[in-house]
């Protein structure tokens, strides 16, 4: 007789279960099977050789494996990073141990912990935004995007007047808009960049009109804490800071007044360099959160973006595509803004009017890899491929 095999992709511990339970095993028997069936590779950075070397002999010890420095041997490294690789169970066994231990493993027993429980399935939850909500976790959201700037790379120019930004916001949200991102200030490279005075005199028209009257959150994308003030005192829902909190920290103690104000937090740098790109994206968003929390803004309340094309040429921009299910590590709500960007022109050789179908790839792998809200200006037809993927992706 000719034998069926399936090779099964287990992403967490609910999909593990509800394999386990289709054979027909007990409840019992899946409950303790399901974590065997998880594979995990943790990278940790900067450990010192004593703390590093008691890692590799618990997982070892458990049946998982480590791999250190070679200098760790001859001690001729001081520090080494670690790269893990076990299954659920056997990092539960290792965490335990760890607890036990010197330099600092009982810190590193947590973070390992936090990380594995950031990559579980979550439950849909409410996003309190002031007088509206989101719900996350059920489907993608679409944020639509208007610019109210002569300079923006896509659309400069076509709304920055207040009766054409209007009639383009209703028709965001008519073709299928959850959240309205409104900027006043171009972030494509090379921009003239304007103060916050002129931001603002561009802003309120616009908000004045709009903010009682649209059904959705709008969100405002500026990294000035007196725009954010003005804008938030005005009844903005959302802040989206291009720097993550870095630029002016100021930004952060504004945010953390309102307490179910969301905020977005995207990755940002001068000039592309990187010793290693995904761990330190990963580090720095890491250190957007830290500011935001301990300036007061609630940790449910954070939202990151990874910043595609700002601080990475398009080679990085690909990787960190590749990547984004890494980001899950950080507990937070993912959105992603690759709409018409130039890895998208860069790879198709294409202008910014034909960047369409490279949009809709983008914003299929990303949900595909855990993103929870995409950015984008064509929102009609990105919301079609959004609704798409998540029948696929949202089982």
């Amino acid at each position: 007789m000719n034998a069926r095999v399936r090779i099964i992709t287990i992403n967490n511990n609910k999909e593990a279960k509800e394999h386990i339970q289709s054979v027909g095993s007990d409840l019992r028997g899946m409950k303790l099977m399901a974590p065997k069936g998880i594979l995990r590779a943790l990278k940790l950075y900067e450990i010192s050789v004593p703390a590093a070397s008691i890692i590799k002999q618990e997982m070892l010890a458990t049946g998982g494996d480590a791999a250190l420095n070679r200098g760790v041997i001859n001690n001729s490294v001081e520090k080494t990073d670690v790269l893990l690789i076990g299954t659920l169970k056997q990092y539960e066994q290792v965490v335990h141990k760890l607890r036990m231990q010197p330099f600092g493993l009982p810190q590193m027993a947590e973070d390992i912990k936090v990380a594995l429980s950031n990559k579980e399935y979550r439950a849909p939850r409410e996003l309190r935004c002031r007088d509206k909500s989101l719900i996350m976790g059920e489907r993608t959201l679409v944020m639509g995007i208007l610019n109210l700037t002569p300079d923006s790379f896509s659309d400069g120019g076509s709304f920055n007047q207040v009766d054409k930004a209007v009639r383009h916001a209703y028709q965001l949200i008519e073709d299928g808009a959850d959240i309205l991102d409104i900027g006043a200030e171009s972030t494509r490279p090379q921009s003239v960049p304007v103060d916050a005075v002129e931001e603002i005199a561009r802003l309120k028209p616009v908000l004045k009109k709009l903010i009682k009257e649209i059904p959705i959150p709008i969100s405002v994308d500026t990294y000035k804490s007196q725009v954010a003030k003005e804008a938030l005192e005005l009844g903005v829902q959302i802040i989206n800071d291009v720097w993550g909190f870095k630029k002016d920290t100021e930004i952060a103690n504004v945010c953390a007044q309102y307490p179910d104000v969301p905020v977005i937090l995207m990755h940002n740098q001068n000039g592309t360099d990187y010793q290693e790109l995904m761990g330190d994206l990963i580090g720095a968003l890491a250190e957007s959160i830290d500011i935001a929390e301990k300036a007061g803004v609630a940790p449910e309340n954070i939202i990151i973006d990874p910043g595609i094309g700002f601080g990475k040429d398009t080679d990085q921009s690909l990787e960190v595509m590749n990547s984004l299910d890494e980001l899950v590590s950080l507990g937070k709500t993912i959105l992603l803004g690759t709409s018409r960007k130039s890895l998208i022109g860069n790879t198709l050789q294409l202008p910014v009017t034909e960047r369409l179908e490279g949009t809709a790839a983008t914003l299929t792998l990303g949900i595909a890899k855990g993103v929870d809200i995409v950015r984008v200006h064509d929102v009609k037809e990105m919301a079609r491929v959004v609704k798409m993927t998540d029948a696929m992706v949202r089982r």
